[in-house]
């Protein structure tokens, strides 16, 4: 049957008609344990009561006013934000891309409000990802993202991932700001060393630019921290947010300094449903749960965990695993075999994973996860390792990444 979507999603032949914490329940009658999370979306687990009874609560009130009109639970919600993170302000979207396109802009009229609008560059990272739309897809600098959509949007300079010198180099009269992910997680779960982040923060303050960081995965709990750059001590200008801050319910946002953000006033940015009524009560109730005492110890101990259990499943199946990479809830496993072959297997086991960048399978499980979880996560990955050697054993006689 052809599909009236437009063909854009190499989509696995499965769908799911519910979901319970961790576990998904396909159409099919199987029941999949969930190490994906809507890529890292669903950071509380699937229908999670709390989560669920915030947005029925809400949906049977109010929908959608508009920012013509003050909105209550935004305003709570943006308070308990600036509290908890370095920032003053907050600007709500309904997307990661869409809260780096506010970055971006952030840190462009900066400049301009200062009176240098040609300062407008923004220098990133080799192997980042920071969304779809044309600004950020060249923020990313990826080929495969860029190719046959026209010219490059202007104003980013692409420097390789952890390159002092090449990062002073291509700081010039015309550079804004440095953005980066603490972890790249689309490019290969690669964790920031600290030493470059403090770098980051010393360059930007000696040549007045803003330090711009993309948290939208890595953020709201997923290292253990509120936000990964907590673990590093060095605090950014401008932070975007997105993933788990909605639970699973489309949601961005982008944290700012006063400074940061003066030159964003009436008027010079906006969006129609960002920080809707919905998306503002489920954004509560997300902080709820994540802010509670004791949440994020947890998760960092399960992160702790789960990263002993991968670097023994490394040293019993070093044929089929090459690499444990990551940190927290955020992990990475490099195969000797394409990540692709390693999913699809592990989905055959009912465990749901995802593909990265540098042949890596991101394991992003709900923050929610029990030791048991872990048990049984451990249990399928075993026998997609073993299922892989009996079935390619020249492979997992080479013993060496491709």
């Amino acid at each position: 049957m052809t599909s009236p979507l437009l063909p854009t999603y190499a989509r696995a032949d499965i769908s799911f008609e519910r979901g319970e914490g961790p576990w998904l329940f396909g159409r099919d009658g199987e029941r999949y344990l969930d190490f994906g999370a809507g890529i890292a979306v669903n950071a509380l687990g699937h229908a999670h009561p709390h989560l669920v009874k915030a947005l029925t609560d809400q949906a049977a009130k109010l929908w959608h006013t508009s920012n013509l009109f003050q909105i209550p639970e935004g305003e709570r919600l943006a308070q308990r934000l600036v509290e908890n993170t370095f920032a003053d302000v907050a600007f709500f979207s309904n997307s990661g891309a869409e809260a780096n396109e506010a970055a971006i802009k952030m840190a462009r009229k900066y400049h301009a409000a200062k009176g240098h609008p040609e300062r407008f560059r923004i220098i990133t990272f080799e192997g980042a990802f920071h969304g779809r739309t044309l600004a950020t897809i060249a923020a990313g600098g990826q080929a495969k993202y860029l190719e046959g959509f026209g010219p490059k949007v202007e104003g980013f300079d692409q420097v390789p991932f952890g390159d002092v010198e090449a990062l002073k180099a291509a700081i010039g009269p015309e550079t804004a700001a440095l953005m980066i992910e603490p972890i790249q997680g689309e490019g290969g779960v690669r964790p920031v060393p600290g030493a470059f982040m403090r770098t980051l923060r010393e360059l930007a303050d000696t040549h007045g630019l803003l330090l711009i960081f993309d948290e939208i995965q890595t953020g709201v709990g997923r290292t253990g921290k509120l936000f990964a750059h907590e673990w590093t001590g060095v605090t950014p200008d401008i932070m975007s947010v997105a993933k788990g801050i909605g639970g699973g319910f489309p949601m961005g946002v982008c944290l700012a300094t006063a400074e940061a953000a003066q030159g964003m006033t009436l008027g010079t940015h906006g969006t129609t449903f960002g920080g809707n009524p919905l998306a503002m009560a489920v954004g509560n109730a997300v902080l709820d749960v994540i802010l509670a005492p004791g949440f994020l110890e947890r998760v960092e101990r399960m992160g702790l965990l789960l990263k002993q259990r991968l670097a023994e499943l490394m040293d019993r199946h070093p044929g089929v695993i090459s690499e444990v990479r990551g940190q927290g809830l955020l992990m990475g496993l490099r195969t000797h075999v394409p990540n692709t072959e390693f999913i699809a297997a592990a989905r055959r086991n009912k465990l749901i994973l995802i593909g990265a960048g540098d042949n890596v399978t991101r394991l992003l499980p709900p923050l929610i996860i029990t030791e048991g979880d872990v048990a049984e996560a451990m249990e399928r990955l075993d026998a997609t390792c073993a299922a892989i050697e009996a079935g390619q054993p020249a492979v997992a006689q080479q013993g060496a990444a491709k």
